[in-house]
This record gives structure tokens, sequence and C-alpha cells, in this order.
């Protein structure tokens, strides 16, 4: 008759190899994760942000994109290839690399923040004047179409290079004097 003696070290290897498989398999957190937390829709962005970094003492944050893009919604942005910001509870703030148009015109997107969630509005300082928009339109990130950053006048005007309420015509006479 003999005795069988139980050996934990099997047991406790499985454990923690499993623990350690789980821990790396859980990537780190997106940029749209970042947004959630802070009581924003992941729609601000465009879909398949996957280069950004956050700073998490100062929570400044910069988002890179493949290649300018155009919105392909009912609201028109524009994002240049980086997008940088200051993220906090319901808002982003000295935000630069966003521009919203209006009226054939582009204006730099300064701030973001939903106020009041139960309202059901977002509001976008475009330094003139906040645009609310409903929240239900930024509930997923937005399709967004490709643009040549070196063909800033055929069907897209560069956002950053415009002052205030300035026209396309009065950039063209800016630009050549």
């Amino acid at each position: 008759m003999g005795i069988t003696i139980f050996s934990p070290f099997p047991t406790v290897f499985l454990i923690l190899f499993l623990h350690f498989l789980t821990a790396q398999s859980s990537s780190p957190p997106s940029i749209y994760d970042h947004l959630k937390h802070n009581g924003l829709p992941v729609g601000i962005f465009p879909k398949g942000v996957t280069d950004f970094s956050i700073d998490p003492e100062t929570n400044r944050f910069q988002v890179n994109l493949t290649q300018p893009c155009n919105s392909d919604s009912q609201i028109q942005f524009h994002y240049d290839f980086n997008i940088t910001g200051i993220l906090s509870s319901r808002k982003i703030a000295n935000l630069s690399g966003m521009s919203q148009q209006e009226l054939f015109l582009w204006f730099p997107v300064i701030n973001i923040r939903v106020d009041d969630p139960e309202s059901g509005l977002i509001n976008f300082d475009v330094g003139v004047v906040d645009k609310q928009f409903s929240l239900s339109l930024f509930e997923n990130p937005l399709d967004c179409t490709a643009v040549d950053p070196n063909d800033s006048f055929s069907n897209y005007q560069e956002p950053s290079m415009l002052r205030g309420t300035e026209t396309v015509e009065e950039h063209k006479l800016r630009a050549t004097s």
C-alpha cells in the first residue's frame, strides 16, 4: 500500500501561467476608452485611431493619424495628422488639429465639452461661436476619408491656414502677398 503525495506546484504553476496570459492579452486603454472614462462620446475622433499617447499627470494627449481626413457624416470635421489637447471630465481643452466646416468655411475646434449629459448635447467651441450637436451623432467613431495634405485648395481648405472668419479668397490674397 503506497502513499500518494500531492504536490501543489503544478497547480500553482498553472494558475500563475494563466494569470500571466490574461495580463498579457489585455491591451492598454485606447483613446476611445479614455474618452468614455471622462464622460465624452467615442465619436469625437475618427475610426481606426491606434497611435496615441497621454500624459497621466497632465492628461495632455496626442492622437496620430496615418493621414489627414475628413469625416463622412452630416457634420463635417477635418482631422490633421496630429490632434492634441487636454482631456478632463466631460471636456477637451486646448484642442488643435481638428476643424469643423460651416457654410464652406473651416473653423478650428478649440474646446469640446458636455456640460450636462442629461441634456443630450455636446458643445464644440470653434472660436467665433459655440456649436451644439446631439450627443447621439457621436456614439460611434466617425468614418473618415483621407485627404491629400498637399492639395489644400481643391475640395478642402487647410483649416489651420485660415484666420477667424477669413474666406478662401482672402486667404489666397494674404498668402500671395
